[in-house]
């Protein structure tokens, strides 16, 4: 059998047996209705798959993974409210026995490695074959960490994060358009500090300014 880039589990294009009948739950998030449509109708045409769930916002998928209780959650990264690597983090402290598969569009080797430090158990990109959704979500379920190779491999290239949590945190509300205050107020920091904070990010990413720290942070998948 061939193996996938973390050489620990089968590649996303191959197939795997669900014995005893046994049907796959899965909560499913993303944001674009018609996206999400699309998938609901692909994954309800496989046998073993049931879509026991669907939200549009990141706030929504903890509660309703915590109602629904599904065996996998498939989430894209891009959502309104919190982005979908931060909610994986949550389901893995409110929920562990649901695991995570990553599938989106934002293909960056910084985005795999925060999906990785999050502990999800896949991650796949919107543009692959079909089928291999359906196998990724079957290879997740049998405890297998599924990730496309390619990715994979420009993850372990990749330059490190400089940026500390907080300093993420800080650059992420501001890259939502948050100035200091509001953004002080929602972490309970102080104005001024946020302000040093701002100013370390530019300096370590040896940036013009803000606004440049801000595009570089995102291409590099940080934020």
């Amino acid at each position: 059998m061939k193996l996938n880039a973390q050489g620990d589990g089968p590649a996303t294009g191959e197939s795997f047996e669900v014995t005893g009948g046994t049907v796959i739950r899965i909560l499913l998030a993303e944001d674009m209705n018609m996206v999400r449509g699309a998938l609901v109708a692909l994954l309800e045409l496989e046998p073993d798959i049931e879509v026991a769930a669907e939200v549009e916002s990141g706030d929504d998928i903890l509660p309703a993974a915590l109602k629904a209780r599904p065996d996998v959650a498939v989430l894209d990264i891009d959502l309104p409210g919190i982005d979908g690597i931060t909610a994986a983090a949550a389901l893995r402290r409110e929920l562990p026995q649901c695991r995570v598969l990553i599938l989106t569009s934002l293909g960056r080797p910084g985005n795999l490695r925060r999906a990785m430090d999050a502990h999800v158990s896949g991650f796949i990109l919107k543009d692959a074959p079909p089928d291999r959704l359906a196998a990724a979500i079957r290879g997740v379920a049998a405890g297998q960490r599924v990730v496309d190779p390619q990715l994979a491999i420009a993850a372990w290239d990749a330059v490190e994060n400089p940026l500390t949590s907080r300093e993420v945190e800080v650059l992420r509300l501001a890259a939502g358009g948050a100035e200091a205050v509001e953004i002080a107020a929602r972490l309970f920091l102080s104005p001024g500090t946020v302000r040093n904070y701002l100013t370390a990010i530019v300096a370590k990413l040896n940036a013009r300014n803000r606004v440049d720290a801000i595009r570089m942070a995102q291409e590099s998948g940080w934020v």
